[in-house]
């Protein structure tokens, strides 16, 4: 499989023009194969969080190389970069984000919104299909304030997958769900990784839950400690 993001010598520099710079990614090299699902851990202050950002293009390396596609997002403009992080890549937070006020349906359809492209029939039958394949088509018109916590994170990993991204990067997904919650959540991840060859790159503290993935990668000090590969 061809490497879909590329980290080249990358780190990354709080600070930097300060009296007391603080540097939290070191010369790290790193690639993921396209359709994988991946884990990445660490304790608190490692780096991880810092490293989904950089990933994500949410946050720009100090120096060192991002190719996500094969495209080097270093030497993009911020508009080449936020118009390929759209096409490309998909977010879950461990806060579901979604707007209490609208519907599933209606949260799910909230990237189509804010881009002001038009809610074509192809786009509303691609909202109804994510809803189905996450469980949630009887509450498809429920407001998002009357669902469970489970039920708002399923319309979260809906909504992430409305643009058919080729990359979902997920930051402690399950962090406020039950362990039987967590458990649905990661089989429902792995349903859509194998269904839409969807590559995963899943932040947790959850061990047990990182063990399931094809790749488990620990970060200690801003530098990868552990790179496993089953």
């Amino acid at each position: 499989m061809p490497n879909i993001i590329e980290l080249k010598n990358i780190n990354k520099i709080y600070g930097e023009k300060t009296p007391n710079p603080t540097q939290v990614i070191f010369d790290l090299n790193l690639s993921f194969e396209a359709s994988t699902f991946n884990s990445i851990i660490g304790q608190s202050g490692s780096g991880k969080s810092t490293l989904l950002n950089i990933l994500g293009t949410l946050d720009k390396a100090t120096s060192g190389d991002v190719f996500i596609n094969q495209k080097d997002t270093q030497k993009m403009s911020k508009n080449q970069v936020s118009k390929l992080r759209n096409e490309t890549i998909g977010f879950i937070f461990q806060f579901h984000y979604l707007l209490p006020e609208f519907t599933a349906l209606e949260n799910v359809l909230l990237p189509y919104r804010i881009s002001k492209k038009p809610i074509t029939k192809e786009v509303m039958d691609r909202a109804l299909e994510l809803l189905e394949i996450v469980g949630l088509t009887k509450v498809k018109d429920n407001l998002a304030v009357n669902m469970s916590g489970g039920q708002q994170q399923r319309v979260a990993i809906a909504r992430s997958l409305i643009n058919n991204p080729k990359i979902i990067l997920a930051d402690e997904p399950t962090g406020n769900l039950d362990s039987d919650t967590t458990e649905q959540v990661y089989e429902l991840l792995r349903k859509i990784n194998e269904t839409y060859k969807t590559t995963f790159i899943i932040i947790t503290h959850d061990r047990h839950i990182a063990e399931k993935a094809d790749r488990i990668i620990e970060i200690k000090d801003g530098r990868i400690n552990l790179d496993i590969k089953k």
